[in-house]
């Protein structure tokens, strides 16, 4: 790297933040642009609050499934790790992706497991990768679902447009990065594989490093021989589906709004393609914005929308923060030590 190139580059990831502040506060001025005061503050004084609390209990019952989910996908490692065990894994990681943004949940809470029950962090995170990828290849069909089940007004066809291709192309990578972790554990797994030949021109120590790093995140990347395990890991990537459709019905009856069952899918599908657009944009509020335009799609007003977005996120933060927060302290784990721990345990799995 020249020194004019290590001088820029800070500056330009100075500006990112600033950039995706700019658009995410843009995009927030023009769905409320209708935006009325008086008439928000009468939408939050009539909430029933019955229905706020089914918010917090939908998602932690999401979460639960996806911690079943993860106990299947760890059985080929370790047998017989509690369901609870790993709720509690899963919200701390959640928790500490609050705290440490930019992806740092998924590391964190594969180091929590991994300290826990004494097992391989990079095997850990592989199993986390396949999680994270049987939810994207549900996601990617479910798009087409969502299409169909719904009308609503698009002149131009951009939004049915953006969606169909997002669909396609979000199904194509998926299955191209369930491909390559196929390849890549019969190539590290073979005594001369290709990858750990790359390993052998780094110094001695680097390279014994870079060898077992890659051969726990390859022991990491299998698929239980059962057929139920199988069945019921993508089951439950549907079923966490459903979950989250119902954090938007709950908010809906908590201020007197319903949608048809396929619009509520709908919701849930065009988010998911705007949070990952935003986070590659930094993009502040993009949960927000993005709830309140596809809301008003269905003839939602930008008042109610906005209280509902508000309440799932209260009610997100509530149960992250204090099942969370609980879990880190049965652990006996400081923020100071898991930054630390996850630090390290990167590093370790980024020298493969």
């Amino acid at each position: 790297m020249t020194g004019a190139a290590a001088e820029t580059r800070p500056a330009r990831r100075g500006w990112l933040p600033w950039i995706g502040a700019l658009i995410g506060l843009g995009a927030l001025a023009w769905v409320l642009r209708r935006f009325e005061i008086d008439r928000f503050v009468a939408v939050i004084k009539d909430a029933d609050g019955r229905f706020l609390i089914l918010i917090a209990l939908a998602i932690m019952g999401e979460q639960l499934v996806r911690a079943w989910k993860w106990q299947q996908l760890l059985h080929p490692l370790r047998k017989g790790i509690g369901v609870f065990r790993l709720f509690g894994a899963i919200m701390a990681g959640y928790l500490l992706a609050i705290v440490f943004p930019f992806g740092f949940g998924s590391v964190a809470r594969s180091w929590l497991l991994a300290r826990r029950e004494d097992l391989r962090f990079a095997s850990v995170l592989a199993t986390v990768a396949i999680d994270r990828l049987t939810d994207g290849l549900i996601f990617a069909c479910l798009v087409p679902l969502a299409l169909l089940s719904v009308a609503f007004p698009d002149p131009s066809g951009g939004v049915r447009a953006g969606l169909v291709w997002g669909g396609a192309l979000s199904l194509a990578l998926f299955i191209a990065l369930a491909l390559l972790l196929v390849l890549y554990r019969r190539d590290v797994l073979l005594p001369e594989g290709r990858l750990l030949r790359l390993a052998d021109r780094l110094p001695p120590r680097w390279g014994a490093a870079v060898r077992a790093q890659a051969a726990s995140f390859a022991e990491g990347i299998v698929w239980p021989r059962e057929a139920w395990r199988g069945a019921s890991i993508m089951l439950a990537s549907i079923l966490m589906k459903l979950f989250a459709t119902t954090h938007f019905l709950w908010s809906g009856l908590a201020f007197g709004i319903t949608l048809r069952p396929g619009e509520y899918l709908f919701v849930i599908v065009f988010l998911g393609f705007l949070i990952i657009i935003g986070h590659f944009l930094r993009m502040v509020g993009g949960f927000i914005v993005g709830s309140i335009f596809v809301l008003g799609l269905f003839g939602v007003g930008p008042e109610p929308a906005l209280a509902m977005v508000l309440s799932i996120q209260t009610a997100s933060l509530l149960s992250v923060g204090g099942v969370g927060a609980l879990a880190l302290w049965r652990q006996g784990v400081a923020l100071a030590e898991v930054r630390a721990g996850v630090s390290a345990g990167a590093e370790g799995a980024r020298q493969q």
